[in-house]
């Protein structure tokens, strides 16, 4: 898939397979990246989490990778990786299914996109709609109907980026979700039918 933002130009989407780890490994190793979580966070309990911190968690990841399961998309600039988005079914989330807030809202069977992740001289610029858009599209192709994100509701004007890795609610409404609940004061639950 490519798309354009405003300011970037032409992006590459590629779901996360063995040939693109380097291309992820080198996306969470950037400045202000996540390094310690590779995207485990919502996979594992807490406890695990904390006990495998950092290569653990890269070794984690990389298992899943090469177990031929993609656990998410990658963005290119230039051939440079430059974003991710975590999507797979919601299954997979452990997390989500021991939340109290995030509990489903259903027994609809759906995908779930849970982080992003956008180098700094990306964002601002687009790149979360369009990452969550390959999500979907991704996500469709592999036969899901209902995809959902979990996006934080601002109380302030201003919030650190390390606090919108499940992103807010204007980047969904721009790909195309509707807020079907507000579980707490600061989490809503979004689908896009696909």
């Amino acid at each position: 898939m490519v798309a354009d933002t405003k300011a970037s130009g032409p992006l590459e989407f590629h779901p996360l397979s063995p040939e693109r780890w380097d291309d992820f490994v080198e996306l969470f190793s950037a400045r202000g990246a996540p390094h310690d979580c590779c995207c485990m966070w919502w996979r594992l309990t807490t406890s695990e989490y904390q006990n495998q911190k950092g290569a653990g968690n890269r070794k984690a990841m990389k298992e899943i990778v090469d177990s031929g399961r993609v656990p998410g998309i990658l963005a290119y600039s230039d051939g440079r990786p430059v974003g991710w988005c975590s999507v797979a079914p919601r299954t997979e989330f452990g997390r989500l299914s021991r939340s109290r807030v995030l509990k489903p809202v259903d027994d609809k069977q759906v995908w779930s996109v849970v982080c992003l992740f956008i180098v700094r001289d990306f964002r601002r610029q687009g790149l979360a709609v369009e990452l969550v858009k390959a999500a979907v599209s991704y996500a469709a192709s592999q036969g899901a109907k209902i995809v959902e994100g979990y996006p934080l509701i601002p109380r302030k004007t201003k919030i650190p980026d390390w606090l919108l890795y499940v992103g807010i609610p204007p980047v969904f409404e721009r790909a195309g979700f509707k807020e079907i609940s507000r579980p707490s004061a600061k989490r809503a639950v979004m689908r896009c039918y696909v």
